[in-house]
C-alpha cells in the first residue's frame, strides 16, 4: 500500500466517494473525508474515513481550526480537495493560512469572482467566442416589477450557488422553470422570501431532453497547461428538488473542436486545478451553449476514471509528485451511472443513445461509481439496495418538473 501521501476530501457525498474510489484504485489508499454532515454515498465505506464531521464547517475560524487540527494530528504529505462549491469558496477565502500544511489548487479571489459569478463567465465567453443562453440579471428590488426580456419559458437559478444552497423555503429546487408571467412571479417571491438576497439569472430555456447535455473536466497543471479533457454526454439528470441539474447517467465521448477551445481559454487566464463546465447542445442552430463552469471536479466526474483515465493519478503527479502528465483528451466510450440501470431504460427516449447505452452495458463498459466490489460490506451493499429503490420513486414522483410546487 502506498501511503506516501494522504487524500483529505472535503465533504461526504458522491464526488467524495468517486475521488476515494479513484484514489484507492489508482494507489490502494484510504482517503479522509472532513464535512459538515454524513451523507449516504460515504456511508459504511473502508476506502473513506469521515475523520470530522462539524455542522460550523462553513465559519471560516471553524475551517482553518478543523484543517489545522486535523494537519497536527496526521503529518505528512496530504493533498486537499474540495468536492462542493460552498469548500471551494472557504478554501479560496483562507488559501493563504492553509497553504503550508496541505497541497491544493484553488483560484485567487480575482479569478474566482470572474469565474462562479455567471454573469461574469458570460463575458468570459464572450471574449472566446463561446456561445450561452439569453441571459438577464434579476435582482430582489425587481421582483414584481419587470419581466424577463426572452419570453417564456425561462429557467431560474440563483446567481451565488453557495449562498442559494443556504437558503430555505417551501418547494425549493436546485433550478426553476417558468412557463409563464404568473409562474415567474411566484417562484421569485418564494426565492426572495428566504434569506437569498443576492441576484437571479433568468435565461431563455434552451429546449431539449437531459441527453442534450455535456459536461465537461478538465485538469489543469501547476504550469497553467491543460493536462486533461473529458467530455461526457449525459443520458439523464437527477430530478428531486435538490438534485436537478446533477448528472445521473453519463456517456464519455469526444469533440476535440470543442476541448480544443476550451483549453486554449484556460490556458490563457493561467487556470490551475480542475474546471467542470456544464453545456448544452441548442437543436436549434446545433451549437454549444455554456450554461457554467464550477471550480471542482463535478458530481458525475468519475466517469473520467472510469473511462480509463483516472483523476485522481493527474492530481497527484502534478500537486504531489511533481511529474506533469502528457495532454490527453479523451475518447473512449464508458457508461457511468449512479441510477439502476431500469430508470435509464425508462426514462431516456433517445432510441439512438439507449441502443449505444445497451451495447456498452453489453460489453461490461460501464459501471456505478457507488457499487466498488472492494468496498462492499453486507451493509454497504443493502444501504446501496435502499437508495436505488428510492431513485424510482423519485423519477416516478419528480421527472420533468421543474416548477414551484
Amino acid at each position: 500500500m502506498n501511503t506516501d501521501f494522504t487524500p483529505v476530501l472535503l465533504g461526504s457525498d458522491v464526488n467524495v466517494y468517486g475521488m476515494a474510489r479513484a484514489f484507492h484504485q489508482e494507489y490502494g489508499i484510504i482517503s479522509a473525508a472532513i464535512g459538515r454532515g454524513r451523507l449516504l454515498p460515504t456511508a459504511n465505506s473502508s476506502i473513506v474515513d469521515i475523520k470530522r464531521t462539524e455542522p460550523d464547517l462553513e465559519d471560516d475560524e471553524v475551517f482553518v481550526k478543523t484543517l489545522t487540527e486535523f494537519d497536527e494530528e496526521n503529518p505528512g504529505t496530504k493533498l486537499l480537495i474540495p468536492c462542493g462549491d460552498g469548500y471551494v469558496r472557504l478554501l479560496m477565502s483562507n488559501r493563504d493560512r492553509l497553504r503550508d500544511m496541505y497541497r491544493f489548487h484553488v483560484p485567487d479571489e480575482g479569478m474566482y469572482y470572474r469565474l462562479c459569478l455567471k454573469e461574469s463567465f458570460y463575458k468570459l465567453c464572450d471574449q472566446y467566442g463561446f456561445k450561452y443562453p439569453k441571459t438577464e440579471i434579476f435582482t430582489a428590488e425587481d421582483m414584481g416589477k419587470r419581466l424577463p426580456d426572452t419570453g417564456f419559458p425561462v429557467i431560474i437559478k440563483a446567481s451565488d450557488s453557495v449562498a442559494y444552497w443556504d437558503c430555505s423555503f417551501p418547494h425549493k429546487k436546485k433550478v426553476f422553470i417558468a412557463h409563464n408571467a404568473d409562474e415567474f412571479n411566484n417562484i421569485t417571491k418564494a426565492i426572495y422570501s428566504s434569506s437569498y438576497k443576492a441576484p437571479l439569472i433568468i435565461q431563455e430555456f434552451v429546449p431539449g431532453e437531459d441527453s442534450q447535455m455535456r459536461v465537461l473536466n478538465c485538469y489543469c497543471g501547476s504550469d497553467g497547461r491543460v493536462r486533461l479533457a473529458a467530455l461526457g454526454h449525459a443520458l439523464l439528470e437527477e430530478h428531486s428538488p435538490q438534485g436537478i441539474g446533477s448528472y445521473a447517467a453519463v456517456i464519455s465521448t469526444q469533440d476535440r473542436s470543442l476541448t480544443d477551445r476550451v483549453k486554449r481559454m484556460l490556458e490563457d487566464i493561467g487556470y490551475k486545478g480542475i474546471a467542470n463546465f456544464d453545456i448544452k447542445l441548442d437543436p436549434r442552430d446545433g451549437e454549444y451553449k455554456f450554461f457554467e463552469i464550477n471550480l471542482r471536479q463535478g458530481r458525475s466526474s468519475y466517469f473520467v476514471t472510469a473511462a480509463g483515465h483516472n483523476l485522481a493519478k493527474y492530481m497527484a503527479d502534478d500537486l504531489v509528485y511533481n511529474r506533469p502528465s502528457e495532454y490527453t483528451d479523451t475518447g473512449n466510450e464508458f457508461l457511468w451511472t449512479i441510477i439502476p440501470k431500469s430508470i435509464i431504460f425508462r426514462y431516456v427516449s433517445d432510441k439512438t443513445l439507449l441502443h449505444k447505452t445497451k451495447s456498452l452495458i453489453k460489453q461490461g463498459k460501464w459501471v456505478n461509481s457507488l457499487y466498488y466490489n472492494k468496498d462492499m460490506s453486507l451493509k454497504r451493499y443493502f444501504i446501496l439496495r435502499k437508495n436505488d429503490k428510492e431513485y424510482h420513486k423519485k423519477y416516478k414522483r419528480f421527472f420533468g418538473n421543474k416548477s414551484l410546487g
